[in-house]
Formats: C-alpha cells, structure tokens, sequence
C-alpha cells in the first residue's frame, strides 16, 4: 500500500465501514475462539486469553482508527496474526484466511465502485 492509497483508505467511508464490519466480526470470532484453544489444542488459560484477547482488543481499537491511513497497514498485520493463530488452534488457519479475504474485499470493492462511478476522462 503506498502513501496515496492510504489517504485514499482512510478518506473513503465505504471503505472505512467495511473494514470495521470486518474487524468487528473477527474480534467476535477470535475472542470465540479463545476457549476453543483452551480445550482442543491444549493451550493454557493465561496464553489463550492474552493472545486471542488481544488480538480481538486490537481488532475493536483498529475499528475506530480507521481515519488513518496507518491503520489499513496495521488492519493487515491483524490479519497476518490471525493465520498465525493458526499454530496453536489450527482452525484459524481457515478463519483467518477468510478475514483476510474479508479485509481485501472491504478495501478493493469500495474502490472499484468509486472508479465506475468517476466521469470518464475520455
């Protein structure tokens, strides 16, 4: 993402409430997923409450930091860490793959939809 797509994130509010919706819904099912870790996978109760709570909690701070053009940044990085989550339950390799397929759909298709709607330059 350059500078220039970011400011472009960060000023369009379709873009902004898809990508909330999205991270809103993946702190739901992190923090879901939390005892899940603690009774397949074997995870203690401390280590699954601080990695999938903070990983839900920073999804519901990116939410209202979407403003930022860094936030679109940090939003992917969330992502990341949620496939990596996959380590210790290994379904979140599935769901994280699906939010990160959620998180590109909330940033191309807004995108996509505001360049149809531009006049053409033709």
């Amino acid at each position: 993402m350059s500078a220039g797509l970011a400011a472009r994130l960060s000023g369009n509010k379709d873009v902004r409430r898809l990508a909330a919706a999205v991270l809103v819904l993946e702190a739901i099912v992190v923090a879901l997923a939390i005892p899940v870790a603690i009774k397949i996978s074997g995870t203690g109760g401390a280590s699954a409450g601080i990695a999938g709570g903070g990983l839900a909690v920073a999804c519901l701070v990116l939410c209202g930091l979407l403003r930022y053009g860094w936030a679109y940044y940090a939003g992917t990085l969330v992502q990341l860490a949620a496939i990596v989550a996959g380590v210790w339950v290994p379904l979140m390799y599935v769901l994280g793959a699906v939010f990160a397929a959620l998180w590109v759909w909330a940033i191309v298709m807004p995108l996509r939809h505001e360049a149809r709607q531009a006049p053409s330059s033709r």
